[in-house]
């Protein structure tokens, strides 16, 4: 009998095309499926399915620079699991993107749509390349190119792109416009995250960020963490962090540090997070806001918070900086921003950590409501969008409380059996083909 190309990994057989050495979040969430395999009872014997992705691509984008040279940049998209619906999952653009990363960020999409319980997969994509470094034109030809690269695994009833770090409404715009040329009809289903006059929803861009306030209330309601006045600080002060951190002073919590790319700010008294996303739009760094004080990046993690809020890029908060964090909740704006090893320093500690997979659902809910509302070609009002996104959500979290208290396992753990039971639910229903 021929077997597969795998090397092992703490018992994981791994495909061929990865290194054990460098597994990144890839490994993290493989240590997530071994937690809740004890909870599946007889799906138990489909987990195999949550450690493989079900395709892969990875394709070559070479585009014509301003300068009249040719660059290559390397471009992915990852289907995890299509067992409950098609695969969503957003596009990022940055320099240090690896297959091993994709692939993670598609399986927490898996777990994500299934939690909320919207009729999705997981999928995530992925291009090598600094943003930055292009300019507008160049931007839009990477992001066509990869487009027309990938366009044989997308399309509104197979796999739906959506915005994710460094990408946009006008990235979608492009995609979903290239996409259409290339099938010879508008096809704005294709992506979420679209402009409102290119058949986006309205509440989409500030949905991620208002779902981690959502949730974030909702937790804290359950600890006994009073929100006025309550301390927090942010990692990442872009879409998802800005949002968040309106919202939650407007609920009466103070923002009182926040850390991006470009420096780490202190107030006691409370920062303004509207002036700030306005400095940050215009200076594109906290750096330099005035009435702040300028913190060491690393003395970000010793500040004395009630909330933290890690909003930037995955495995922020590690075994190295844990015992460090002074709040009484982590709120998981970012995907995969704590490793395993920091999960249980922060549970021994009895921190509350409100897992990715739920806190920043928001956005794919209402990339959800988007996608219906593209297909019916009738679109709601921003205040019925809201109400509908919030009660998702509370019902989602309520669901998840109750199995983390009847198991007593972390919020994570419990997250993933629902959402675990949920796939492997539909994979043995559908059975295997042929």
């Amino acid at each position: 009998m021929n077997q597969p190309n795998t090397t092992t990994l703490g018992g994981h057989a791994l495909p061929s095309y990865l290194d054990p050495a460098h597994l990144g979040p890839w490994g993290d969430y493989l240590q997530q499926i071994d937690r809740v395999a004890p909870y599946l009872g007889s799906l138990g014997r489909w987990i195999e399915t949550l450690k493989r992705p079900k395709r892969s691509l990875i394709v070559d984008v070479p585009i014509r620079l301003d300068d009249g040279r040719v660059a290559h940049f390397e471009g992915y998209r990852v289907q995890h699991n299509t067992s409950r619906g098609p695969g969503k999952g957003g596009v990022r653009f940055h320099q240090d993107v690896t297959l091993a990363e994709v692939m993670a960020l598609a399986a927490w999409m898996s777990i994500k749509n299934a939690a909320v319980n919207v009729p999705y997969g997981g999928a995530k994509g992925g291009i090598r390349v600094d943003p930055r470094t292009l300019s507008l034109a160049e931007l839009e030809r990477v992001t066509r190119r990869y487009t027309s690269e990938i366009g044989l695994i997308i399309g509104p009833s197979k796999d739906i792109p959506a915005p994710d770090v460094n990408t946009n409404e006008r990235v979608m715009a492009w995609m979903m416009d290239t996409y259409s040329m290339n099938i010879g009809e508008t096809a704005t289903g294709v992506v979420t995250g679209k402009p409102i006059d290119l058949g986006g929803s309205l509440g989409r861009r500030e949905a991620t960020g208002r779902g981690v306030a959502i949730i974030g209330t909702e937790a804290a309601q359950r600890i006994g963490l009073e929100l006025q006045g309550a301390r927090v600080a942010l990692q990442g002060f872009g879409n998802v962090g800005s949002v968040s951190a309106k919202l939650l002073a407007q609920a009466g919590a103070r923002i009182v540090a926040v850390q991006d790319h470009g420096g780490t700010l202190y107030c006691g008294g409370g920062l303004d997070p509207v002036a700030l996303a306005q400095h940050v739009a215009a200076q594109g760094s906290v750096a330099g806001f005035a009435g702040a004080e300028t913190l060491d990046p690393d003395g970000f993690w010793d500040v004395d918070c009630d909330i933290l809020v890690p909003a930037a890029l995955e495995r922020q908060i590690t075994a190295a900086n844990a015992h460090r964090i002074r709040a009484r909740m982590v709120i998981e704006g970012a995907n995969g921003p704590t490793t395993p090893d920091a999960d249980d320093i922060l549970n021994e500690r009895g921190i509350l950590v409100v897992p990715d997979v739920i806190a920043n659902a928001g956005g794919v809910t209402v990339s959800y409501f988007e996608w219906v509302q593209d297909f019916s070609s009738f679109f709601w009002s921003e205040d019925e969008i809201n109400q509908r996104l919030a009660q998702i959500l509370r019902g989602a979290f309520d669901a998840i409380w109750k199995e983390a208290s009847e198991h007593r396992v972390s919020l994570r753990t419990a997250t993933f059996i629902v959402a675990c039971r949920r796939i492997l639910q539909a994979r043995d229903l559908r059975g295997l083909y042929p």
